[in-house]
């Protein structure tokens, strides 16, 4: 990694606040979402190759947006999809492929896969496509994908990490002994968001789920008692604390309602479906707000201007017992900004700034920097594989090191911008998140 003119950044401890490691079609989908996401201790179900990093739900979404599907070139080619296409003839399928890439060279998401693969195969992804060496490499350290994960944590500086998973995660495994395996560093957060999509009056999930806790949802009591259940059930595995990402497909302004108002399962028109969401939604704050959990809530990058933050402000007021953690924030920078400084329990995380775009990244810090509170920020990664958070990582430290570069007329010396660089990268998620001490005394 590049040194910024004395700050130095690299071994810096890291807290992996927000990662969705194992998201990549080697390892796989289920109907409730991706499987790492949904199976404790899920395991590839075939090899890993380098088709399964690039082409992850990122990458794979910017080249869908420039016209290019790697799928559908493979069967111009008469292949079924691009994987198949690659088994049969490597050189022309890269080729091709490359082709695509190279309109998308500059984008965050493959620099920061590229970074990754830099750093931790020693192969430059920039260079054109890499020898089949790489693809035996790849599937080599993902027949164990956990003791991987762990070996590259040590390596790269990352202390904890955190992954938000769907509710059946706490009752599905693997194996119990991958499942053992994951458990042993992984920490979870608990998505809610699939909690405001059971109401169709015919819906398998919330079937298998009021089974798994005990509780029938069917009208307000008993949808308070399900919530309550699902919440204990998380609690019983550790959780940290509860994520949604209701900002993808409506807006964040949760509005209280009566429980008359409501109607709780059926063929529902849109407005019945947003006053049982917000039901659903103050029902998991109020759970949150007594547990006293954290609340990341995904904010901008889509669904705009809808995605907007301001919202979120009436739930920092009804529920000061639940942080709210603000996740991205591009392009409402200077929202989520207002919102972290004027009220105690609201934070904010980096998190895919940088896969986005490092500018977004650097944008943010010159923003944030001279108005937002210090220990109210926080920096991870939320990559979809351990090789892009790896990535990431050396770009958020570059630019972080850069950033407070210029803040050094303020701060003081390097030893002290290099503590505000500690408090963002580990202090204030192991703080707001209670895993873990101070390593060393901040300045804030």
């Amino acid at each position: 990694m590049k040194q910024n003119k004395g700050v130095r950044l690299s071994a810096i401890p890291n807290f992996c606040a927000h990662e969705h490691w194992g998201s990549i079609d080697s390892i796989g989908s289920v109907d409730e979402g991706f499987r790492a996401d949904v199976e404790c201790g899920a395991l590839p179900a075939r090899e890993t190759d380098l088709s399964d990093l690039l082409l992850d739900p990122y990458f794979r979404g910017c080249l869908a947006g420039s016209g290019e599907h790697p799928d559908a070139m493979a069967r111009q080619a008469g292949a079924h999809d691009f994987r198949a296409w690659a088994a049969r003839s490597r050189d022309d399928a890269f080729a091709r492929l490359w082709a695509a890439i190279d309109r998308q060279r500059l984008v965050g998401v493959f620099q920061s896969i590229r970074n990754g693969v830099l750093a931790l195969y020693n192969t430059d992804l920039a260079d054109g496509p890499p020898p089949e060496q790489l693809d035996a490499a790849i599937a080599e350290n993902y027949r164990r994908p956990f003791q991987w994960y762990r070996d590259v944590m040590a390596k790269a500086h990352f202390t904890h990490l955190i992954r938000p998973i769907h509710p059946e995660f706490y009752f599905r495994e693997e194996t119990p002994e991958s499942a053992r395996e994951e458990r042993a560093f992984t920490m979870t957060l608990m998505r809610i968001d699939p909690l405001m999509e059971l109401w169709p009056a015919e819906c398998p999930r919330r079937r298998n789920l009021a089974a798994q806790v005990g509780v029938e949802p069917v009208d307000a009591p008993s949808w308070r008692a399900f919530i309550a259940a699902v919440f204990d059930l998380a609690a019983q595995h550790g959780v940290l604390g509860i994520k949604q990402l209701q900002a993808y497909s409506r807006t964040l302004e949760f509005l209280p309602r009566d429980d008359r108002e409501v109607t709780f399962s059926g063929d529902l028109s849109p407005e019945q479906v947003r006053v049982f969401q917000d039901w659903v939604a103050h029902a998991c704050c109020r759970e949150a707000h007594a547990r006293e959990w954290p609340h990341q809530i995904h904010v901008g990058t889509h669904n705009m201007p809808n995605s907007n933050p301001l919202p979120l402000a009436a739930l920092a007021v009804k529920y000061p017992g639940m942080k709210i953690v603000m996740l991205h924030c591009w392009p409402y920078l200077a929202e989520a900004a207002h919102l972290a400084m004027a009220f105690p329990n609201v934070y904010i995380d980096t998190c895919w700034q940088v896969i986005l775009n490092p500018e977004f990244y650097r944008e943010a810090l010159r923003m944030w920097l001279n108005y937002v509170p210090l220990h109210k920020i926080m920096c991870s990664h939320d990559a979809t594989s351990i090789e892009m958070a790896v990535g990431a990582s050396i770009q958020t430290r570059e630019l972080l090191a850069e950033a407070l570069e210029n803040q050094a007329g303020v701060c003081g010396p390097h030893t002290k911008l290099e503590r505000v660089a500690l408090a963002l990268l580990y202090n204030n998620a192991a703080g707001l998140y209670r895993r873990g001490e101070p390593l060393i005394p901040s300045c804030i």
